[in-house]
């Protein structure tokens, strides 16, 4: 399971049952408890822990899985005990700002869970034999389908089961065989209205709806509301038909909205927009059902598109498209695929569609493996559970929790540490899932980038999902985002999915965490002690919120009366310093809160559109201290007095990489060992040497071997597709050899260079393509000495140990870098020379965890990151990115050691992030 995408699990869990006679604490899952009684030794009962018949304990949970799998009597049976069950001491201590729930007899607080078996039981063999003649594999009918209906309440009398490629499928296929009444006929036109917090594949209907010519409608959330009249009497007996959608839950901010519109829609008592006609309701239900219970004998929506992977994790090529019979017969298909036709003649305009309408609507061979295994996970799921209502339960009291205690963590100045995003309060699982969508902000109440928090979130082996969550219109509800400051971020470089996080100072997205059946109390837990340890330092931690004791013994109540004061809200948390439920909640404090002492922002140092530069006046005299080369990706640097300068940067500069068996580039993240490969280019001999201690040198020529034997392939970096070609099984068997994993050398075709990856970039001629080698950003990046200086002030002190500042060099991986009088001076510049040589400044590096690697022996050390963040603000730049100026490039031209740099300043430094789509790190 990764982090916090706790509905993302392996498909193992399929293929193990719950044992019938044990439980394990998930916060010590090596333990066995013994018998669950109502005499048990718990005391307390965490908030996600499931009430047992006949005891005293309250609350619903997923914890007491196999209550429907084997009845009562099952739950009180003792499970295996032994001497791991009393080792001394218990479990192992919680992380001291963030202490644990105290529900077992180990002292630790978490769901119980059902134990496991240890071993996945024997696969059987399936054999596999050819029929008697060829046909369309049989759909299987029987097992799967009337599970899930079951599953949600309902049966094959009102509902039919479309199996399609995912939810994303089912969408599109609603949009083309819904039974629009196009513009310009006799009959009033159709309306296609959606929610605006609807994902984006909701809101590419219109796109189809519009081929069709009809009109497509967005409603905020609030319009609805208001939309309560109903439609004069004649209007009511109009039949043209009309489609509105609707999430029943939010996937940006996990707001639940009211499943009862469902039939106020149908009936006319409530109405998106005043038109006649007859109204059909889509429910996207892709989100809600991963952790709450839908009833669709009482909320019979007309279609509810379900992805299973976000259900129970597999899999994840399979969705269904849930259709209501009463409207199933008035869809409209005009392709026809295999297997659906029930005849139709080639040489004429001849088609009779199958009966079925499931097999009508599902073109060819349908994952007819996966859907048989679909009865398998809903199985499963229920006996590890016990249903939908506990893993509702289960998952709000972690978000509720979760919640409680994010929105009540400050700096010691006051401000909140964290700007959530919700519509609610948390109180309630009916009108809240467990979704949690937050952005970071620092002491002076301006927000941190996304992608800077997951950067350090991946230090602490946590997946955060960031950016829009495909949910454009959600996003700009909650962070103010107008429609012109969406096109105008697309002019900027920004687009969909990418990692510029902050434009203009203004959150482009946000951070999102989720909760699914498999997720614990240690899960946030973690998450919590994350936040803790990065953003507040020990005072912070020690006034207001030193640590949190415990939750409170209730459970979440079925009685949502009971949460509707802030009161009762705040005694979830008790505690021990500083009194939590006694300080001001976020929302009373991001409307009015002032920091104390303003800090000035860290000046970025991308180039501005309004900057004026302005040349750098007195002072001392700006050097070049060292040149680096980086002729593999990711590998060691090769340090030079001089260097020629190529149109795409240094000469041979990262003009190799490794990448895997399956052709992906492989860095310094994945494979630290990298650092320990020592390319060094011989310019006389013509040829690349490549060490690494208890090797012998090997040698790679540096002509291009780009004849008839070479075989030009495409690979990736980041999101720059490159032509490539292998550089052969010598080198590669070595790689795999020191590696130890199989692994390939390929370069940059030069036949291809100037086509292939190439990138456009603000500031410079707007003619012309910046020719980039495997870099991931810009041609050249510089770092500063008297910064690195000061820097190293930091995390000394920090890690109270000396630290070598030749080593810190090494783990910033420039290519130039300069002495200069004042640290982050660099930051200011808008363009600089180097003797004939001249640069444009196209932005500041965003830094990852590969400066968390120490060069020299491949060891990580994730202070490093987290001491930049602290010394920059709270920001992760460091070092400049430059680009030749087309102008002033050159093949002759050489870069040296001792260059003195002359650089021109701008006047303007509020200026724009570099148009990066990913990690602003180097390889």
């Amino acid at each position: 399971m990764g982090k916090f995408q706790g509905r993302e699990i392996s498909v193992k869990y399929f293929k193990q049952h719950a044992s019938p006679g044990g439980y394990t604490c998930c916060c010590c899952p090596q333990t066995d408890l013994p018998a669950f009684r109502e005499t048990s030794s718990l005391r307390e009962t965490p908030p996600c822990a499931a009430p047992v018949p006949g005891s005293a304990a309250a609350g619903p949970a997923l914890g007491q899985a196999g209550r429907e799998a084997g009845g009562a009597e099952r739950i009180g049976r003792a499970g295996p005990s032994g001497p791991r069950a009393q080792r001394p001491g218990g479990c192992a201590a919680a992380a001291p700002l963030c202490p644990p729930l105290r529900a077992c007899r180990h002292g630790r607080g978490a769901a119980l869970l059902p134990r496991l078996p240890r071993r996945p039981p024997r696969r059987l063999p399936v054999r596999l034999r050819a029929r008697g003649r060829a046909q369309r594999p049989a759909r299987p009918r029987v097992p799967p389908a009337p599970r899930i209906l079951q599953h949600f309440h309902t049966t094959a009398e009102d509902y039919t089961i479309i199996f399609t490629s995912g939810c994303t499928a089912a969408l599109k296929l609603i949009a083309e065989s819904f039974p629009w009444i196009p513009e310009g006929t006799k009959q009033p036109s159709s309306r296609f209205c959606y929610l605006t917090d609807s994902h984006t594949s909701v809101v590419g209907m219109r796109g189809i709806a519009a081929s069709m010519n009809v009109l497509s409608v967005p409603i905020k959330p609030k319009e609805i509301l208001l939309a309560k009249s109903r439609l004069p009497a004649e209007e009511q007996n109009c039949t043209t038909p009309h489609l509105f959608s609707y999430p029943a839950q939010s996937n940006f901010s996990g707001t639940k909205y009211p499943l009862s519109w469902i039939q106020d829609i149908k009936s006319g008592k409530l109405c998106p927009i005043k038109i006649p006609g007859k109204w059909f309701v889509l429910l996207d239900a892709a989100s809600y059902v991963s952790s709450s219970p839908l009833d669709l004998g009482v909320h019979q929506a007309d279609f509810i598109p379900i992805s299973f992977y976000k259900i129970f994790g597999f899999p994840t090529g399979l969705g269904a498209l849930l259709v209501n019979n009463r409207i199933a017969p008035l869809l409209r298909k005009t392709y026809f695929g295999g297997g659906t036709a029930a005849a139709y003649l080639a040489e004429e305009d001849f088609y009779f569609p199958r009966k079925s309408i499931a097999e009508r609507f599902e073109d060819g061979t349908v994952s007819f493996l996966d859907i048989i295994a679909l009865k398998h996970g809903f199985d499963v799921l229920e006996k590890l559970t016990g249903g939908m209502e506990k893993i509702k339960q289960h998952t709000f009291a972690l978000a509720h929790y979760t919640y409680t205690v994010l929105s009540n963590l400050k700096y010691a100045n006051g401000a909140p540490v964290v700007r959530i995003y919700s519509d609610t309060d948390f109180s309630n699982p009916d009108v809240q899932g467990p979704i949690i969508n937050f952005n970071v902000l620092d002491e002076n109440g301006d927000v941190l980038g996304f992608s800077q928090v997951d950067s350090m979130a991946s230090l602490h082996n946590i997946h955060l999902r960031t950016g829009c969550f495909c949910n454009t219109g959600a996003c700009q509800m909650h962070l103010g985002i107008s429609n012109e400051d969406i096109q105008k971020n697309l002019q900027a470089g920004h687009v969909c999915g990418d990692n510029i996080d902050l434009i203009d100072g203004r959150p482009t997205g946000s951070v999102r965490i989720s909760f699914g059946y498999m997720s614990s109390f240690e899960d946030a837990q973690t998450f919590l002690n994350f936040i803790i340890a990065t953003r507040l330092s020990k005072l912070d931690t020690e006034t207001p919120f030193q640590s949190v004791t415990k939750p409170t013994t209730e459970c979440v109540p079925h009685d949502n009366s009971s949460f509707n004061s802030a009161d009762k809200l705040s005694q979830i948390l008790q505690i021990s310093d500083g009194e939590l439920r006694n300080i001001p909640s976020e929302a009373e404090t991001t409307g009015r809160w002032q920091p104390l002492e303003p800090e000035a922002e860290s000046i970025r140092a991308a180039v501005s559109e309004t900057a004026v530069p302005t040349c750098r006046k007195g002072g001392k005299p700006i050097t070049v201290a060292k040149i680096y080369l980086y002729p593999i990706k990711s590998c060691s640097a090769f340090e030079v007095a001089e260097w020629p300068v190529g149109n795409q940067g240094l000469l041979y500069d990262r003009n190799w990489m490794v990448v895997n068996q399956n052709g992906i580039c492989m860095t310094q993240k994945q494979e630290p060992r990298l650092c320990l490969v020592n390319p060094s280019i011989d310019l006389k001999q013509k040829i690349m040497v490549i060490q690494a201690e208890g090797m012998d040198p090997i040698s790679v020529p540096l002509e291009d071997n780009t004849g008839k034997e070479a075989v030009i392939c495409e690979s990736k970096v980041c999101s720059h597709r490159v032509k490539t070609y292998d550089c052969g099984e010598r080198i590669a068997d070595w790689l795999s050899t020191f590696l130890g994993r199989p692994c390939r050398l390929i370069r940059q075709s030069s036949d291809v260079k100037n086509k292939s990856h190439q990138k456009n970039t603000k500031g410079l001629s707007s003619a012309t393509n910046i020719s980039l080698s495997l870099v991931n950003e810009a041609q050249y990046l510089l770092i500063n000495v008297a910064s690195i200086l000061q820097l190293k002030e930091h995390i000394s002190a920090r890690l109270k140990e000396p630290l070598e500042i030749e080593e810190l060099i090494q783990r910033f991986r420039a290519n130039i870098v300069i002495s200069a009088p004042e640290s982050f001076e660099e930051e200011e510049w808008v363009e600089i020379s180097i003797g004939a040589l001249q640069f444009q400044v196209v932005g500041p590096c965003s830094r990852c965890q590969i400066i968390c690697i120490d060069q020299q022996s491949g060891e990580r050390n994730k202070e490093i990151l987290q001491s930049l963040s602290a010394a920059r603000g709270r920001k992760t730049n460091f070092g400049i990115y430059l680009m030749n100026q087309p102008l002033h490039s050159s093949f002759s031209d050489t870069l040296s050691v001792g260059s003195q740099v002359l650089p021109v300043l701008k006047e303007n430094t509020e200026i724009q992030p570099p148009t990066s789509s990913k990690e602003k790190c180097s390889g």
